[in-house]
């Protein structure tokens, strides 16, 4: 009897996708491992073109590399690359804030300040997961006020690369309480509508890497042993 295949079929490539992205979020996937494609589709029960189209996919979005011979390999994180898109972040959500600050209302304001709250109680909680999602939320509210979707879409992508593969398990709570503060001096120059020093603050120390170093060679203990090998 022919094996019940694991995803619906519906929307094929898509559950495949998100399929390999969740296991790679949960470390089942993990970099620097190679995806063999005919165990793959044969354990999903789907037949290769879905999976080389999520595969694709991957690829064009730094996940994975795919070599001849149908070799897939799970591309590493290094401190090279952790660099590199803070940089890339800080620059475009610096550049998002400048077009949104104007449209920002109040309720927006007090919707920032609530998520910001929400992130502490989070960490008190030891809560990784929610705190993640309420900080993904906290700077969303500026970012779909920008008006360019494209920016959005680049800047999720990146952030799922840097936190998403695999998620780290446990907090860097110095981080995390640093990052609410952030949040909080940000709120403030939002209010006082001062465009500048908000794009400054977003770009020169939310997403600085110089400044967030320190914290980011501690939860990035496996780039970091990388990068030295």
């Amino acid at each position: 009897m022919k094996a019940k295949p694991l995803l619906n079929i519906k929307s094929l490539k898509e559950q495949v996708y998100e399929y390999l992205r969740d296991a790679m979020r949960r470390g089942e996937i993990l970099p620097g491992s190679v995806i063999d494609m005919e165990e793959t589709s044969a354990r999903l029960g789907v037949s290769k073109t879905p999976l080389r189209d999520a595969l694709l996919q991957l690829e064009m979005e730094g996940f994975v590399a795919i070599l001849p011979r149908r070799k897939v390999v799970v591309n590493v994180l290094s401190l090279e690359d952790i660099k590199n898109y803070y940089e890339i972040i800080g620059a475009l959500e610096s550049t998002a804030l400048l077009r949104a600050l104007d449209l920002l209302t109040e309720a927006d304001l007090e919707h920032m300040r609530r998520l910001n709250t929400e992130m502490k109680a989070s960490i008190d909680g030891d809560d990784f997961d929610r705190y993640y999602e309420k900080n993904l939320a906290f700077h969303d509210v500026f970012l779909s006020r920008c008006g360019n979707a494209n920016l959005l879409k680049i800047v999720n992508n990146m952030k799922r690369r840097l936190y998403d593969f695999p998620r780290q398990q446990g907090f860097v709570k110095e981080w995390e309480q640093a990052s609410i503060g952030e949040h909080a001096a940000l709120i403030g120059l939002i209010a006082a509508r001062n465009k500048e020093a908000a794009s400054s603050h977003v770009r020169d120390v939310h997403w600085s890497f110089s400044v967030q170093e320190k914290f980011i060679s501690q939860y990035y203990q496996r780039a970091a042993s990388v990068l030295k090998s």
